[in-house]
């Protein structure tokens, strides 16, 4: 789904993980740090989210 090698996503997991963004464990994901998480997306995460909210209006 997100057009990426599962060996690059456990990589980028296990670093969310490492630094107390996230729980995984067996292709389950927690967010435990919203904000954190935000942070680690750089502008990304504003710049989707502000897309998004555009076009539902």
């Amino acid at each position: 789904m997100l057009g990426m090698r599962r060996v690059g996503i456990t990589a980028a997991a296990t670093v969310l993980q490492r630094d107390g963004l996230i729980e995984y464990h067996r292709g389950e994901i927690r967010g435990l740090n919203r904000s954190g998480l935000e942070a680690a997306a750089c502008g990304c995460y504003a710049a989707d989210r502000h897309m998004y909210a555009e076009i539902l209006h």
